[in-house]
């Protein structure tokens, strides 16, 4: 089963994209925040990071940068609310910049692109 990490710190989106992806067939855990996301990808083996942006602590870009720095073949979708972000260069690190939307079937396929499955 492949395991994806989903660093929001909006609850209410931790938990829909963990149900949704519990029913998709994936093992899912949670960060409220990049450091948070930092610790568990030290400890899991895992095979895609949904992160974040805006988060308290550390904001997605930062833990982009480190994740990438450890493991740079992990797959890492950036997803947020503000499409403005698309142009910061330190977004390019990521392999998708997803915009927030109620419809999930944009992240889903992004998830399933990753994992090649």
């Amino acid at each position: 089963m492949k395991k994806i990490l989903v660093a929001d710190d909006e609850m209410a989106i931790r938990l829909l994209y963990s149900e949704e992806l519990k029913e998709e067939g994936y093992e899912v855990y949670v960060a409220a925040n990049g450091q948070e996301a930092l610790e568990v990808v030290d400890k899991i083996p895992l095979d895609l990071v949904i992160l974040d942006i805006k988060m308290p602590e550390m904001d997605g870009i930062e833990a982009l940068r480190q994740i990438k720095e450890k493991r740079p073949d992990l797959p890492v979708l950036l997803s947020t609310a503000y499409g403005e972000y698309k142009q910061d260069f330190a977004t390019w690190a990521s392999d998708e910049y997803l915009v927030k939307s109620s419809d999930l079937d944009d992240l889903k396929a992004a998830v399933r692109r990753h994992l090649r499955e």
